[in-house]
């Protein structure tokens, strides 16, 4: 299985028969070409998640690919034309022969007077979690942990506890685009980190092996 971060939240995940995208957002570069897509997977309605003004020519360009969000996204997506499954936490699709579990209900609070949107976050095949914006903990092992590292919901404390309590066996940092120098979450990730996860950083259009 192999891993291609195409940007702060947007991750590919593909094997020899699959092929899954989650969150082409407005940060996120070099997804549009992707062809063959088995799913494309939405945590949530924000733009960084989900680029409306992009959506539509990839779909269109993977008429086979499933698309699935929480409820507003796909109402949104619906609007625009965009046919979209609404998936709710506790729920497990097939996506190409890959299974995705789906965890979480809400996105993380910003500010007590923003209103509260859904999110949901996704397990990939029981290997790669993408939590969206939450720090939701899956009830089951998660061997590779797609982890925030800046956001306005997000304070560097709760992105270590999130990572000490998930404890995955690799931990890749994503929804770095707020930061001016994301390497510094990295050294505190990397120093306080659990002594068996390895931490994973992934430039824009890198790749990795997971198996």
């Amino acid at each position: 299985m192999r891993l291609t971060k195409f940007g702060h939240a947007c991750l590919h995940i593909e094997d020899e028969d699959a092929s899954v995208l989650i969150d082409p957002g407005a940060f996120s570069s070099g997804f549009e070409d992707l062809r063959g897509l088995s799913a494309i997977l939405i945590t949530h309605q924000h733009a960084d998640h989900l680029d409306m003004d992009r959506i539509g020519a990839l779909v269109e360009a993977n008429p086979q690919g499933l698309v699935v969000a929480d409820a507003d996204s796909a109402e949104q997506l619906r609007q625009r034309g965009i046919p979209a499954e609404v998936v709710r936490a506790g729920e497990v699709l097939n996506a190409g022969g890959l299974s995705v579990r789906v965890f979480g209900v809400q996105h993380a609070v910003i500010h007590a007077d923003i209103p509260e949107i859904p999110n949901v976050g996704y397990l990939v095949a029981d290997t790669i979690f993408h939590p969206g914006d939450a720090f939701t903990v899956p009830d089951i092992p998660v061997p590779v942990l797609a982890l925030p590292t800046g956001a306005p919901w997000l304070k560097a404390g709760e992105a270590i506890d999130f990572l000490r309590t998930v404890a995955p066996r690799i931990a890749v940092p994503i929804h770095e685009r707020t930061l001016a120098m994301p390497e510094m979450e990295y050294g505190r990730f990397e120093r306080l980190k659990p002594a068996d996860t390895e931490l994973r950083v992934l430039a824009d259009g890198d790749c990795t092996d997971l198996t």
